[in-house]
C-alpha cells in the first residue's frame, strides 16, 4: 500500500521532470514535411538586386546578402537562384573570366569569393543556393569588362545584338567555352542547382544575327547544348538540379487562345516543351508574368505548361516586381497570392513558385509579403528527384534534452547520404517543421516557445536528390 501510495502521491511530478529532462526515443513514424518549391531571383547585372551598386566595400555586400538570405527565412522560402556570371564574367573565383563589373568594377577582385559565401550561409539557413548563369550575353550597354574577357580573346565568336553583344549561340566553341565555365563552378562549388534563364538567341527586334542559319538549325543547336549541359551535370553531381526559365509564350496559338507575339520557339531558338519531355532538365520556370484575366492567361499558360511531362515539374515564374509598376500600374499584391494558389492547383508533378525578382519582395512592394506569409505558414522542404537517385538515408540517432536556454536537439548519421536535416514537431496529430539545416549539422537549440504542446521530435535525414528519409522520433 505504501508503494502505491508513494507512485498516487509522486507520479505528476516525475512525468513532470521527465518533461523537463530527456526526451527518449520511441519506435513511431512522423508525417512527411510538407513539400514546396519557394525560390526568389536575385540579379546581379545592373545591380538590380544585389549588391546595391559597384564598388562596396566587402563587408557591406556580405552584409546586403545577409539581410537577403535572413529575410528570405522570414518569409519560408528555401532557395535563392543567385546570378554569378551574368555577361561573361564571373561573381566568384574564376580563372577562366574575370571578376564582373556589377560586383567591384571590370575585374576587380572584391577580396572575397562571393559565390562560396552565398553558398556558406545559405546552407547554414536551410536554404537552397542555385548559380544562375546567362550563357551567351558577352556585353551590355556598352558596359565595360575585365581583362581576359572572352569579348576580347575570341571576337570572332560574338556577334552584335543592339546594345549587346553575345557569344554566337549556335558555335561551338562558343557552346563549348560555356560548358566549361558552367562546369567548373559544378565541380568546385557545392552549389544545389544550376539555373539558365531565357537568354539563348536575343528578343526581337535583334533575333536575326547573322549567323547564317535558319530557326529549324538554331533551335537544333540550342537543343544540343541544353542537352549537352544536362548529361554533363549530372555526370558529375548527380543531385545538382538543373532549371531553365523560358519566356512563358511557346509558340503563338499554343495553347488555343494565346494571341500572336515575342515566342520562345521562333524568336530566341528555346524549345523547352521538347527539354522537359524529353528529361533534359529537372524542372522548368516559365516566366507567366501576364495577369490571370490578360490574353496570355496565366492559369491557361500554367496547365499547359505542366501537362508537356507530369514526371517533370513546372515551378512557374511570378512577376511580382510587376506589382504597381510601370508595366502594370494597378497590379495589386493579391494578384501574387492568387497566383500562387492557381500554382498549387494546376501543378502537375509537384508545386512551386520562383518570384522575380529580389528587390519586389524584399522590399514588400505593395504588401507582398502578407500574402506570401498567407501561404507560406510552415517550412516547407524542396521536392525530391527521384529520377536523380532513389536511394534513402538510415535513421539517425537522436536525443534531445531540455534546458535553460531551450529544447537541445543532437543526432548522429547511420550513413553519410544527409544532405539536409528536418527538424519537425507533433502537436496533437499535426507534424510541423520547426527547421532544415545542413547535412553537415548534428546539432541545434530551439527556444522552448516552440515546443508548447508538443508531444514529439523527428530528426528526418534528406538525401542529396531530396528523398525523404526514416526519422528518429523523441517523446518526453
Amino acid at each position: 500500500m505504501r508503494r502505491i501510495f508513494f507512485h498516487l502521491l509522486f507520479a505528476p511530478f516525475l512525468l513532470l521532470a521527465g518533461m523537463v529532462g530527456a526526451w527518449q526515443p520511441i519506435h513511431e513514424n512522423a508525417a512527411e514535411p510538407a513539400r514546396e518549391f519557394r525560390a526568389a531571383w536575385v540579379a546581379t547585372v545592373f545591380n538590380l538586386d544585389w549588391p546595391s551598386s559597384s564598388g562596396l566595400p566587402a563587408a557591406r555586400q556580405q552584409s546586403e546578402l545577409l539581410a537577403i538570405l535572413n529575410t528570405a527565412v522570414r518569409l519560408r522560402l528555401n532557395a535563392i537562384i543567385l546570378q554569378v556570371r551574368p555577361n561573361a564574367d564571373a561573381l566568384y573565383r574564376s580563372s577562366i573570366e574575370p571578376w564582373s563589373n556589377w560586383l567591384s568594377g571590370p575585374g576587380v577582385n572584391p577580396g572575397y569569393d562571393p559565390l562560396a559565401f552565398a553558398i556558406s550561409e545559405a546552407h547554414r539557413r536551410g536554404l537552397e543556393l542555385h548559380a544562375w548563369f546567362n550563357p551567351f550575353r558577352a556585353t551590355v550597354s556598352g558596359k565595360p569588362v575585365g581583362s581576359g574577357h572572352i569579348s576580347r580573346r575570341r571576337p570572332e565568336l560574338i556577334k552584335r545584338a543592339g546594345s549587346t553583344t553575345l557569344l554566337n549561340p549556335s558555335s561551338s566553341a562558343a557552346q563549348q567555352h560555356v560548358l566549361q565555365v558552367i562546369m567548373d563552378v559544378v565541380r568546385r562549388y557545392d552549389i544545389d542547382g544550376v539555373h539558365l534563364d531565357d537568354y539563348f538567341y536575343p528578343y526581337p527586334p535583334h533575333h536575326n544575327i547573322a549567323d547564317g542559319l535558319n530557326p529549324a538549325r538554331r533551335r537544333a543547336a540550342i537543343d544540343s547544348f541544353v542537352q549537352r549541359l544536362y548529361s554533363s551535370v549530372k555526370a558529375s553531381k548527380p543531385w545538382v538540379r538543373v532549371g531553365i526559365s523560358p519566356f512563358g509564350v511557346w509558340k503563338p496559338g499554343v495553347p488555343a487562345g494565346i494571341p500572336a507575339g515575342v515566342n520562345a520557339y521562333e524568336h530566341l531558338a528555346c524549345d523547352a516543351r521538347k527539354w522537359l519531355a524529353n528529361g533534359w532538365v529537372d524542372y522548368l520556370s516559365p516566366q507567366l508574368y501576364w495577369r490571370i484575366d490578360s490574353p496570355q492567361s496565366f492559369p491557361t499558360l500554367m496547365q499547359w505548361w505542366s501537362s508537356i511531362n507530369p514526371r517533370r515539374p513546372v515551378w512557374p515564374g511570378i512577376a511580382s516586381a510587376r506589382i504597381l509598376s510601370s508595366e502594370d500600374r494597378t497590379r495589386p499584391a493579391s494578384e501574387i497570392g492568387r497566383q500562387i494558389d492557381l500554382a498549387r492547383q494546376l501543378a502537375r508533378q509537384s508545386s512551386g513558385q520562383l518570384f522575380w525578382s529580389w528587390r519586389s519582395i524584399g522590399s514588400n512592394r505593395g504588401g507582398v509579403q502578407k500574402e506570401l506569409a498567407a501561404r507560406y505558414r510552415g517550412y516547407a522542404v524542396p521536392p525530391a528527384m527521384p529520377w536523380c537517385g532513389s536511394a534513402r538515408p538510415a535513421m539517425p540517432t537522436a536525443q534531445a534534452t531540455n534546458t535553460a536556454r531551450g529544447v537541445s536537439v543532437s543526432w548522429q548519421p547511420a550513413d553519410a547520404s544527409a544532405r539536409k536535416w528536418v527538424i519537425q514537431a507533433r502537436r496533437g496529430a499535426q507534424w510541423t517543421t520547426l527547421c532544415i539545416l545542413p547535412g553537415s549539422r548534428r546539432s541545434v537549440t530551439l527556444p522552448s516557445s516552440m515546443f508548447n504542446g508538443v508531444s514529439r521530435i523527428a530528426v528526418r535525414p534528406i538525401s542529396a536528390c531530396g528523398n525523404s528519409g526514416v526519422p528518429a522520433v523523441l517523446a518526453p
